[in-house]
């Protein structure tokens, strides 16, 4: 069997449903009490999950399917979380009756997790040995030689190159998937029967997260595990997952075979969540219309330095030589991994960050501008941040978040001026204007977003820089942005820089586009040109990971 094939055949052995149970999760229920309300987040669900096999929990943010898969491990922010009802039976125990001291002996022993996001799942103050070693010294007592064997046989498992020598790194030293490849190496550490994985690939890059569900396919046939798969991207369940349940407000709306649900979906969500991929295509601007952004040999080089006397020995070349044109009215996208130069591309052009090369905005040469000459384009310039959690002060209204800019940039208007232009703005996002003096918490995260969106284009801008926008949203709220951006174009004429490595929302929404890699553009042209016909070998990568997601090695594609 080839690598390549790993990802379909780790679907086959399950059985479909025959598979003898290893867990039952019956009339689950769980609920929340902040003071002396309490909401019912998860309204009674069942499912099993066989021995061998994957099965997959989906649905959109809220719909409780995170929940209902902490349930299992007993995770939940006790007193604060209660289990009114229901069993989760494991070898004849029920969980939810069982004592901390049993669960202790359970979690990271018969049942592992991996979490969304590794970099706040993993501790920032201990080394990768000691943190995958830890689950070893608790369960199995090893000592430390032992321990550092197979903490090494682990990270080699799990596709850590030179396992010895990342040994003493901590979180911050490695790519987001590496991160992620030792998550996946303290959950097998005691070769679990049952591994939960959740959202394990959705702030990875399509290369990185085709090659982290190859190796999860791979590992599940070796160890032959059991796995629960917790995502809203429905590409990843139809090529991991046996039997599929789909949740919604705390309840399971449909249930079946992976074959069953994509073939012929008989619930009205289930079917929205599978159509609910970006569509369209983007409009060209007229031929005639004004070159708003432009940039020739741009380069963003930041010295290393050594020594005593702090001597500049080398450079990370983020940006070097890139040359685009950005038209008004058109969407320009930038596609890589993480660390290809995407985002620094942007900061410069934005002159948030220092850079070599013209930088020709509507005409003007701005390179040389110091921020006091920036000051009087920042109105024109806008930036949509990736994360809508950390982009918003939890501690503004959306009122006051919005607000901000046109106080600091359009000082003439009244406070009643501004209000308008808010409710305005907030209206033009498809949000409720009555809502302007909520707090971002009382938002879901395509809400966020939209309040973020609002924020920019309040200061009417020309020119629009998106950064990841929609990487953080569930698949239908990534659809509506997605419209949402193509709908704000077309009235008002922006130009977009879109910066993303979901090519998907890249071909519904931009007209052209580069790849970059290393800081370089590999290849660039019209979005037919690239998705139709790529050339070189690195695009047709990330397209077949985007695709297919069955890529074994960067820059090789496997069909």
């Amino acid at each position: 069997m080839t690598k390549a094939e790993a990802v379909t055949l780790a679907k086959e052995p399950a059985g479909l449903g025959a598979a003898e149970t290893l867990i039952d999760i019956r009339g689950l229920k769980v609920a929340f009490r902040s003071g002396s309300v309490e909401t019912l987040a998860v309204k009674g669900v069942s499912f099993h999950i066989g021995k061998g096999e994957t099965v997959a929990l989906v649905g959109e943010s809220g719909s409780g399917k995170s929940v209902s898969a902490l349930s299992i491990m007993k995770l939940l922010p006790y007193p604060a979380a209660s289990h009114p009802g229901g069993e989760i039976i494991f070898e004849g125990r029920d969980f939810l009756r069982a004592s901390e001291r049993e669960m202790q002996s359970v979690r990271g022993n018969r049942i592992s997790i991996i979490f969304q996001e590794p970099m706040t799942s993993l501790n920032p103050l201990h080394s990768i040995e000691k943190q995958v070693g830890e689950v070893l010294r608790v369960h199995r007592g090893l000592d430390e030689a032992e321990v550092r064997s197979r903490v090494i046989e682990l990270l080699r498992k799990v596709g850590i190159r030179d396992p010895e020598a990342r040994l003493a790194d901590y979180p911050h030293q490695l790519s987001g998937g590496q991160r992620q490849r030792v998550m996946i190496a303290m959950a097998l550490a005691n070769e679990p029967d049952l591994l939960i994985a959740d959202e394990p690939t959705t702030a990875l890059d399509v290369t990185i997260q085709a090659q982290i569900l190859e190796l999860l396919a791979d590992l599940k046939k070796e160890f032959g595990l059991s796995m629960l798969l917790i995502t809203h991207d429905l590409g990843i369940v139809r090529r991991m997952a046996d039997r599929v349940y789909v949740m919604r407000h705390g309840e399971i709306v449909e249930e079946g075979t992976t074959e069953a649900i994509f073939a012929d979906a008989k619930h009205p969500y289930t079917r929205h969540l599978i159509e609910s991929e970006p569509k369209g295509r983007a409009t060209p601007a007229p031929a005639s219309a004004p070159v708003l952004v432009e940039t020739d040999d741009l380069k963003v080089w930041f010295p290393i330095k050594r020594g005593l006397l702090r001597k500049t020995v080398d450079y990370i070349k983020a940006v070097d030589g890139v040359s685009l044109r950005l038209r008004e009215g058109d969407t320009l996208g930038v596609v890589g991994e993480s660390g290809s130069g995407k985002t620094t591309l942007g900061l410069a052009i934005l002159r948030l960050i220092s850079s070599e090369g013209p930088i020709v905005y509507a005409g003007q040469r701005i390179d040389g501008f110091n921020s006091k000459e920036m000051r009087a384009l920042r109105r024109d310039m806008q930036i949509v941040f990736q994360d809508p959690y950390g982009s918003l002060s939890p501690r503004l209204s959306v009122s006051q978040i919005i607000e901000e800019g046109l106080q600091i940039l359009k000082p003439e208007l009244t406070y009643e001026q501004r209000r308008d232009r808010i409710r305005q703005s907030l209206k033009e996002v498809g949000l409720d204007p009555d809502w302007l003096d909520r707090y971002p918490h009382e938002f879901s995260g395509g809400q966020r977003q939209r309040i973020a969106i609002a924020r920019a284009i309040v200061l009417e801008p020309k020119f629009l820089m998106l950064d990841e926008p929609t990487s953080a949203l569930d698949q239908s709220v990534q659809a509506q942005i997605v419209d949402l951006l193509r709908d704000l174009q077309k009235r008002r004429g922006l130009g977009y820089l879109f910066i993303s490595h979901d090519l998907k929302v890249v071909r519904a929404l931009c007209n052209d586009v580069l790849v970059m890699r290393n800081g370089k553009v590999v290849e660039s042209g019209t979005v037919e040109q690239i998705f139709s016909a790529p050339k070189q070998d690195y695009t047709k990568a990330l397209l077949a990971a985007a695709f297919d997601l069955r890529v074994v090695n960067r820059g090789a594609t496997a069909v």
